[in-house]
């Protein structure tokens, strides 16, 4: 036997050699250093707080009158009060802005470093494709959990600075406790979270067949953008429950209201389960035959 023949399978027992936890701070490492991820998580951050300052002027040159635009309804229902500001501005945002933070890192996980050569360093290194999709999955979900935690933070601190501790009340009339009301919220922020997964999910799967960042994100926000037109047409009512973007807009109110219904809650995170394993089962497929 030659040496040559001896080396090949020596040269693949590194697969393992790497701890994931050097790789996993790595990838952060790399994710926050990037200015268009910042300006995005900084632009999320500020949502709650004009939203607030916005009600608040509405509510005082119109004697607390809502807006009766599509979005009128939740938006009445967090002027004054503390505990549906959060939950009004992350609903918000899960049309456009949270979906974009989600895409924009799964597209900037691989299309992206495929763009600038990194990437190939990946797939010839002693690392596994298995881990590989495990790191990026991995960053692609925390920018998703800090986007919404900074709405969170900064909608509950403008509520209660704006509005006050005993402005936490739901739909249904009765007061809450901060406590809670914060359990409400991180359970509506959680829920939010399991969606943005799936949209990297999605995002992990297209960005493992180009090169092109841009066109993962534009993918992925107009399957959002497809998804909720197609939910507005009752004629293909049969095909809703299969759109990730059924009950974005109507699931989280169940938090508002006393008691709790958690029925479309459920509904909608079985749904975004379903996507991010199937969305992370075609990245892996990708990867597993992928070059460079």
């Amino acid at each position: 036997m030659t040496a040559a023949a001896v080396a090949v399978p020596v040269s693949r027992t590194g697969h393992d050699t790497v701890p994931l936890f050097r790789l996993f701070a790595a990838e952060l490492r790399w994710i926050f250093r990037r200015p268009r991820t910042l300006a995005v998580l900084g632009l999320l951050a500020l949502v709650p707080i004009v939203v607030g300052i916005g009600l608040t002027l509405v509510g005082q040159s119109t004697g607390s009158d809502a807006p009766d635009d599509s979005g009128g309804a939740l938006l009445a229902s967090a002027v004054n009060n503390a505990f549906v500001l959060p939950i009004a501005a992350m609903v918000m945002t899960l049309t456009l802005l949270l979906p974009l933070a989600s895409a924009m890192a799964g597209a900037d996980a691989i299309a992206g470093e495929a763009a600038h050569g990194t990437l190939r360093g990946w797939l010839i290194a002693p690392v596994s494709r298995g881990r590989l999709l495990t790191v990026k999955a991995f960053g692609v979900a925390t920018v998703s959990v800090v986007a919404v935690l900074a709405m969170c933070v900064t909608g509950v601190a403008t509520g209660l600075i704006i509005n006050g501790t005993d402005s936490l009340f739901t739909l249904s009339g009765t007061t809450l406790s901060l406590g809670e009301a914060l359990l409400r919220i991180l359970l509506v922020g959680g829920w939010i979270v399991l969606q943005l997964w799936a949209i990297g999910a999605v995002a992990l799967a297209v960005s493992s067949w180009t090169e092109h960042p841009m066109l993962v994100v534009a993918s992925v926000l107009a399957m959002n953008i497809v998804f909720t037109i197609l939910g507005f047409l009752s004629s293909l009512k049969w095909l809703h429950p299969f759109l990730l973007t059924e009950g974005w807009t109507m699931a989280p109110a169940a938090v508002l209201q006393d008691p709790m219904v958690l029925t479309r809650l459920g509904e909608g995170a079985v749904r975004a389960a379903c996507y991010i394993v199937v969305g992370l089962s075609l990245a892996y497929g990708r990867l597993v035959t992928r070059d460079g």
